[in-house]
């Protein structure tokens, strides 16, 4: 995984379609209305706000895949159930977060591809919770 620190000074403006159904399909002009700016309406803390690229396939079965772009908010406080980037002998992993064992002195980080094993974390593992997945982005083509 591959970190890149989110430069957001500038805005950058695309037009937002209100409303894009799955099913039977529609004009889209019809839906048009204000624009998105990933900076603006995704970004809730630039400073704490970091990109990476996901790699590998552990996540894929929740739809994090390779060549994904995850965006990370290193401000949120983590929950039970999140998906979060940590670092484990300072090798970075995107994984959900089982806060379970938190009381008995460990908390597990967990694929959602059932090929891969959970990474128990206890006082004795080399790691460093990074920040908490908040949006991923797709590249279809």
């Amino acid at each position: 995984m591959k970190l890149i620190k989110g430069e957001f000074k500038e805005r950058l403006e695309l037009q937002f379609a209100q409303a894009v159904k799955a099913g039977f399909p529609s004009p889209a002009e019809d839906y048009m209305g204000e624009t998105l700016d990933f900076n603006r309406d995704l970004i809730r803390n630039p400073e704490a706000t970091f990109y990476a690229l996901v790699d590998g396939d552990s996540m894929m079965d929740v739809g994090i895949c390779k060549g994904d772009i995850a965006v990370i908010d290193r401000s949120i406080e983590p929950q039970h159930g999140d998906v979060v980037v940590g670092a484990i002998d300072r090798e970075f992993t995107v994984k959900f977060l089982d806060l379970t064992h938190k009381a008995e002195g460990w908390i597990e980080l967990r694929a959602a591809n059932k090929k891969f094993s959970p990474f128990r974390i206890d006082e004795t593992t080399d790691f460093r919770l990074w920040g908490v997945v908040i949006y991923t982005i797709k590249k279809w083509k």
